[in-house]
């Protein structure tokens, strides 16, 4: 009985040492207000966040909520509400439009790599890249990445900038880095 007993005090021991490792391990990143949990995936972590509105809107307009909720891994560069706005008038809305919806996924799946980039692998393919890396993006074109002082920043085939403002945002199926401007192919 008292072996039992022990056996039990040692076990209840072991698990509590083992969530308190997992539970320093899962990291959680404030971002818009929410807790973004590396447990969660890419929309059940996004759709939390109030500076990321209009970006879920967008996914769930352009039918891409499934696909981000997949697998993955994904690298999102995550466009926040206020990067939407600075688009020309009307932009958006016309966007959301059914009738638009392959332009729409085309815009955003150019805020997307394929596999899990996180900020050290984008540092070091800068630095292999003597200051500047390009990835392809899943629509296809590539974004190409610098960096000035300790920013890293992200310019689109037009030319347009946008600075990574968090970064590292770990996800189940992937990474997210939010992102100041929109990107257009």
């Amino acid at each position: 009985m008292k072996t039992s007993k022990i056996k039990s005090t040692l076990l209840a021991i072991a698990l509590f040492a083992s969530f308190g490792a997992f539970a320093q391990k899962e990291k959680t990143v404030m971002v818009g207000g929410a807790a973004m949990y590396p447990s969660k995936n890419i929309i059940e972590n996004a759709v939390n966040s109030k500076d990321h509105t209009t970006l879920v809107a967008a996914v769930k307009a352009a039918g891409l909520v499934e696909t981000l909720s997949g697998a993955g891994p994904f690298t999102v560069f995550a466009p926040v509400n206020s990067a939407f706005a600075a688009l020309p008038a009307g932009t958006v809305d016309n966007l959301l439009k059914p009738e638009n919806k392959a332009m729409l996924t085309t815009v955003l799946t150019y805020h997307v790599i394929p596999g899990k980039v996180d900020s050290k692998s984008v540092m070091k393919m800068i630095k292999d890249g003597n200051g500047k890396a390009m990835a392809k993006t899943v629509q296809g074109e590539e974004l190409s990445f610098t960096t000035k002082g300790k920013d890293v920043w992200v310019t689109d085939s037009k030319g347009n900038k946008a600075m990574v403002t968090i970064a590292d945002v770990y996800q189940s199926n992937g990474v997210i880095h939010v992102i100041d401007k929109v990107l257009m192919p």
